[in-house]
């Protein structure tokens, strides 16, 4: 039955939206993955050890809540033989000692859950402080073959998740862990035959757990990746929307949505269904123990064999017994998810960061532009070759076009070029130095972007320009917003500079958005520009001043330009022309179109 249960959300590969998903050629010795539940819960140790005095804090809270937990009880049955029985003096000041034992139990319960809460906490800040970072230290290619949303769900919901389990689930653990062998030890010392009837329900207590949790392992993992494509699935489709409404798709989308949310619903249900029946067993159990007890003790009683004074603290350590057990069902389906979003968290932590610099990489004091590809070949990881043989030179301060159809290799130049990937054979030399040789961060130091979509921070307009030189000036940002053609529409914005945009720049059109991105670049000051179809979806007035605000940011720089447009492409000093991987025509606009080759059939048809 459970296999029909699980079929309608087994989880599938989510849906991509289109463009290039490839695979990081990452060498070195692969990270240890969380595989499953015990060595998930290993690593989570690793991180709470590290506040090992606080954990040993709350252990002794921990300790001491569960002895006046035990003590209770056999207080109250000694106070019912030696007091109201046997009718002995001195009642009212046991009885303030039971109060003081129970205030005490409370008390250390209240320690060791603020105490718990402060070491969760800070052990989520830095599993959360750790994902982040390690997010930004993996390759690009790992971004663009998963979904931004499914990414997310592991940062937010995931991590939520364990934090959830932290803040009770580990001192449920170990406090049921005491109470249980303190019981045991106090039941045994009282009388053996009634402790060995209670123990009568263990192995059924045992049976259900077993089976159910088997059950709701599974659903509740299901439940977490369901969550993770339904989240990549509205990151995407909300990206998309101009799409999704141009091409009347809206039903499709919600259809799809609906399909993908039904998925949540089914394994959320499922889950929480089956895990809800381990507290009503227990509860079944432990009256049943209750009952057990009471029959059998009350005879023991009528035969002198015992006092009601231990009645009474066996029928109380027989709900004490079972307590601990029920306390960790009621948390068991915290723990489930927790676990499995842990797991997550860590499959994302394993992934091989970016390839680390050669130890005798260098940094570069500065970069006049010289950029010579000498036979360069390369082939994502799982595919055939890409580009096969591409040599050129670029002098410093030119400009060079790359033209060709799509999946020519262009912008597979370009992420080599910014190291990105490695050639697979073949050289890229800067300034006469083997890109292999140069650090990442010195050599992107030198480069800026000017991408067909410009993305915008939310933030200022001013704190958008600074982000190519984080120390400029106010004065400085609004130069190169001048030089870029962005300053008189910034101007005439209600607070100027100052005015906050929204997520990736609503609010502005995106010719405005692009002149933003040029302004940026400029105030970057760099040594490489790289032009991804920057003036593509423009309008006509809006792409003068785009032009003319590229030509001030190209002027004295070496540019890589990617362009359709034959204004774009025309005034390259050089123009290599691309086809399945490989340069096929190679010179200036004019000698290009005398030859009447490849690249004068494209001119002829732009």
């Amino acid at each position: 039955m459970l296999k029909q249960i699980m079929e309608p959300f087994q989880y599938s590969k989510p849906s991509q939206a289109a463009g290039l998903r490839e695979e990081a050629p990452g060498k070195g010795k692969p990270k240890p993955r969380a595989k499953n539940a015990a060595q998930t819960l290993k690593q989570m140790w690793s991180y709470l050890i590290v506040y090992k005095g606080r954990l040993a804090a709350v252990m002794a809270m921990v300790v001491l809540s569960s002895a006046f937990s035990l003590l209770g009880p056999y207080l109250v049955g000694t106070a019912i033989d030696h007091y109201l029985i046997n009718r002995n003096s001195g009642f009212i000041v046991f009885l303030i000692g039971i109060a003081a034992v129970y205030v005490l139990h409370s008390l250390t319960m209240w320690l060791q859950s603020i105490w718990m809460i402060t070491i969760s906490q800070k052990t989520i800040y830095r599993m959360r402080v750790q994902l982040f970072e390690h997010l930004h230290r993996l390759p690009i290619p790992y971004f663009s073959k998963r979904q931004h949303g499914e990414l997310m769900s592991r940062v937010t919901n995931d991590i939520e998740n364990v934090s959830s389990s932290l803040n009770s689930s580990v001192i449920q653990v170990l406090s049921s862990v005491l109470l249980l062998i303190g019981t045991i030890t106090v039941m045994l010392s009282l009388s053996p035959l009634l402790t060995l009837l209670t123990f009568l329900v263990v192995p059924l207590m045992a049976l259900g757990m077993n089976w159910i949790t088997r059950q709701t392992g599974r659903l509740f993992k299901a439940q977490q990746r369901n969550l993770g494509d339904l989240n990549g699935y509205i990151e995407e489709t909300l990206s998309g929307q101009r799409i999704v409404k141009a091409f009347s798709q809206e039903k499709t989308v919600i259809a799809s949505f609906k399909e993908r949310n039904e998925r949540i619903r089914l394994s959320g249900f499922w889950a929480q269904t089956i895990s809800g029946f381990i507290p009503k067993l227990m509860n079944a159990l432990n009256n049943l123990s209750f009952a057990i007890i009471a029959g059998i003790g009350a005879i023991f009683v009528l035969n002198d064999a015992i006092t009601v004074g231990v009645i009474v603290i066996f029928a109380e350590y027989s709900r004490q017994f079972t307590r601990p057990l029920n306390d960790l069902a009621n948390q068991w389906n915290t723990l489930l998810s927790a676990v499995a979003g842990a797991e997550r968290v860590f499959e994302v932590l394993s992934e091989d960061e970016e390839r680390k610099d050669e130890s005798a990489a260098r940094e570069l004091d500065m970069v006049r532009g010289s950029v010579v590809f000498d036979d360069v070949s390369f082939a994502y990881e799982g595919r055939g070759s890409t580009i096969s043989g591409v040599s050129f030179t670029v002098q410093p301060g030119e400009t060079i076009a790359l033209v060709g159809p799509t999946g020519a290799g262009k912008s597979t130049l370009i992420q080599l070029l910014c190291r990105f990937y490695d050639p697979s054979s073949g050289s890229i030399s800067i300034d006469g130095h083997d890109s292999r040789e140069i650090k990442r961060e010195s050599l992107r130091s030198y480069m800026a972007f000017v991408l067909q979509d410009p993305f915008l921070f939310e933030g200022t307009i001013r704190e958008n320009i600074r982000y190519g030189k984080l120390d400029a000036t106010d004065t400085e940002v609004e130069q190169a917003a001048k030089l870029a053609n962005a300053h008189s529409f910034i101007a005439r914005m209600r607070d100027g500079y100052d005015a906050v945009l929204k997520f990736d720049g609503s609010g502005i059109s995106q010719g405005q958005k692009q002149l933003l991105a040029i302004a940026r670049a400029i105030l970057a000051n760099p040594s490489i520009l790289v032009l991804d179809e920057a003036t593509s979806s423009i309008d006509t007035v809006t792409e003068i001043k785009i032009q003319e605000a590229l030509q001030r940011l190209m002027q004295g720089r070496t540019s890589f330009v990617i362009a359709h447009r034959l204004n774009t492409i025309q005034q390259a000093d050089q123009i290599a022309v691309l086809q399945d991987g490989v340069i096929i025509e190679k010179g200036s606009h004019a000698q290009l179109l005398e030859r009447k080759g490849y690249y004068s059939r494209i001119v002829s048809g732009l």
